[in-house]
């Protein structure tokens, strides 16, 4: 045998193995999960073997004799589900968003960056060599958008005129677009729930959408602020809870964030990080707890799941806004955000697992930790659940390479099923809490989301918070559909996805 056909038998033989733990794993997993129904194949059996011995006299018989226990019965039944129907919770229906599309102008190459970083003279060669190492390594490519402010005439305009008409461009946009979608009137809105993390002026930003849009004088609006990257989750579980206790009413959730206001312009390498990262970016969503509108929309709101890690000193400053030595304000990110977003990440779908995870996972993941505590041993590892099994769609906050390695790494996902994520970093950046609505537009633009699709959306933010929430599809979506020409990706989608190198090398003139 040849040194090449060993070395193919070599890799082979583990590739077999591999395939064959596989399907065994799948055949464990349909055995578990219809357990009760071939339980019950051998139970129905016999019922209708025995009830197929009995004539028509005999079962009227039957009848007669137990009539009193038979009507107590249907009595219990009925009022049994008078109660649940009356006390379960509403179904909330995700009617359908939209997420923003800056203008071309906006377009921001990384070597562009690098050229109007270096000409605000607020920077020295260090931090400014500092910041192109970040973006060569950051997966961005040269799409990603930044405000007209930072694009204009030197000094660059950081006043709240210029800040206040980059985050109205942004949010209109993206409602303009939503309701153009779904074609509610803005009257029947009864609910308004805005985020944005480092921007809050006065008026507020949902005082500003509801006097741009007219909205009725009852209507309950919310101004969230401060909650960073996993805020628009936060909103979407406040709008839940308030349909909850407001019927036949619509909420829309407005997510978005400024850069303008959140730019760094000092030299503390832990503040320029923020710089490189953030984009423009905004996305509208529209919830409704009405049972007509099933039919029409996308998706219902399956499960929200939130973990605050605040209470934890690490957790709690590993984002933190403040003055640097020379008293300019800017958002600092710790070097231990990683392992803190890991344990975040952890806490979250110790709650979650049990409620979407199939019960072939559960009973491996128990198992294990129970061998684990009894035998006391560091040699049986914990086992990790297979998430794929509860989803098929993964949203991961595109909040950098980093964050989507890790939790690529943590939860055995695939190159296609992070493919949403990371091409979302690469085309639109990191655009804060409504990333995970752009990338759900990839999936949807793709043509991949299927009627009984699950997805799983994961949040990142500073507090520090993790938070998920769980979408089933209701519909097939059709990326053809007319009223899908306002996806962000529509008009490019065929280009994607792109193999990205590890480091994309910046030459500057």
């Amino acid at each position: 045998m040849s040194s090449a056909t060993q070395n193919n038998g070599h890799h082979f033989f583990p590739l077999t193995l591999s395939v064959k733990l596989k399907y065994v794993k799948l055949g464990y997993h349909y055995l578990v999960t219809n357990t009760v129904y071939l339980l019950l194949i051998p139970l129905a059996a016999v019922f209708l073997t025995n009830l197929s011995t009995l004539s028509t006299a005999d079962l009227l018989e039957l009848c007669t004799r137990n009539s009193a226990i038979l009507t107590a019965t249907s009595i219990s039944l009925v009022f049994l589900t008078t109660v649940h129907v009356m006390h379960a919770p509403r179904k909330i229906y995700l009617l359908d968003f939209a997420c923003y599309r800056p203008s071309p102008a906006q377009m921001c190459s990384k070597e562009r960056f690098m050229r109007i970083s270096s000409a605000t003279g607020k920077f020295t060669e260090q931090s400014l060599e500092f910041q192109r190492k970040i973006l060569e390594k950051s997966g961005y490519g040269d799409m990603t958008h930044i405000p007209t402010g930072l694009l204009g005439e030197l000094p660059v305009d950081q006043s709240m005129a210029a800040a206040r008409a980059e985050t109205e461009t942004a949010i209109f946009g993206a409602i303009d677009d939503l309701l153009d979608k779904c074609g509610v009137e803005v009257r029947e809105i009864g609910v308004l729930v805005v985020n944005s993390s480092l921007f809050n002026p006065t008026p507020s930003l949902s005082a500003a959408i509801v006097n741009h849009y007219k909205l009725r004088g009852n209507v309950l609006s919310f101004n969230l602020g401060g909650m960073g990257c996993s805020a628009g989750l936060i909103s979407v579980d406040l709008a839940k809870d308030l349909l909850q206790v407001h019927p036949h009413t619509y909420a829309l959730v407005v997510s978005t964030e400024n850069i303008i206001r959140g730019s760094y312009f000092g030299n503390d390498r832990a503040k320029l990080l923020s710089n490189c990262l953030f984009r423009i970016g905004a996305s509208a969503v529209l919830l409704t707890n009405r049972r007509s509108d099933r039919r029409r929309s996308k998706y219902q709101l399956c499960h929200t799941v939130r973990t605050h890690k605040g209470a934890d000193d690490r957790s709690y400053r590993c984002v933190f806004q403040e003055e640097d030595e020379q008293g300019i304000v800017g958002v600092s990110l710790s070097k231990d955000l990683m392992a803190i977003a890991g344990e975040a990440l952890k806490t979250n779908i110790t709650t979650l697992g049990p409620l979407v995870l199939p019960f072939s996972e559960q009973i491996l993941f128990l198992s294990t930790l129970i061998a684990r505590k009894l035998m006391k041993s560091k040699a049986i590892k914990p086992y990790i659940p297979d998430f794929k099994m509860a989803f098929e769609h993964f949203c991961v906050h595109a909040g950098g390479r980093g964050v989507l390695d890790e939790v690529e790494k943590s939860l055995g996902l695939t190159e296609w099923h992070m493919e949403p994520s990371r091409m979302t970093l690469y085309r639109f950046g990191n655009t804060s809490s409504s990333s995970l609505w752009y990338e759900l537009a990839y999936s949807e633009a793709k043509g991949r989301i299927r009627r009984g699709d699950r997805v799983w959306q994961i949040g990142f933010g500073s507090g520090f918070k993790c938070n998920s929430a769980v979408w089933r599809a209701l519909r097939t979506v059709d990326p053809k559909c007319g009223r899908e020409r306002t996806n962000p990706w529509a008009a490019e989608i065929d280009g994607f996805p792109l193999q990205l190198p590890k480091l994309a090398p910046i030459i500057v003139y």
